[in-house]
């Protein structure tokens, strides 16, 4: 399962981040992860669950958000949802698309208590 290194990586990045704050704790993080990832979102979150337990970022929260397949319109530039590559423009029939969203892994915000 590779999630369990996604997670590993995604809370080594929030501990770096409040690391640039002098004794900021780290109390939340926030991911984009994309349908079309390849990252199963039930299997990442049980992971970060897993990995957390037992350690100094148990407390941590983390905010998981999946992001939908978007297509951007190679004729109209209309940008819209789509369930596939091969949906047509619902602004101008087009039927050549450019992926423009639904692939991120990345992290969105984290979140420090300065205290």
């Amino acid at each position: 399962m590779h999630e369990a290194g996604i997670a590993n990586t995604i809370l080594e990045a929030g501990r770096a981040e409040a690391a640039r704050l002098a004794g900021a704790r780290l109390t939340r993080i926030g991911v984009r992860v994309g349908v079309l990832s390849g990252v199963d979102l039930q299997a990442l979150e049980f992971a970060l669950l897993a990995v957390r337990v037992g350690t100094d970022l148990e407390h941590v929260e983390i905010d998981l958000q999946s992001c939908p397949r978007r297509n951007r319109c190679v004729s109209c530039g209309y940008e819209f949802e789509a369930a596939d590559s091969d949906e047509p423009c619902p602004g101008c029939a087009g039927e050549k698309m450019e992926l423009i969203g639904g692939n991120e892994l990345e992290l969105s915000f984290v979140e420090v208590d300065e205290g």
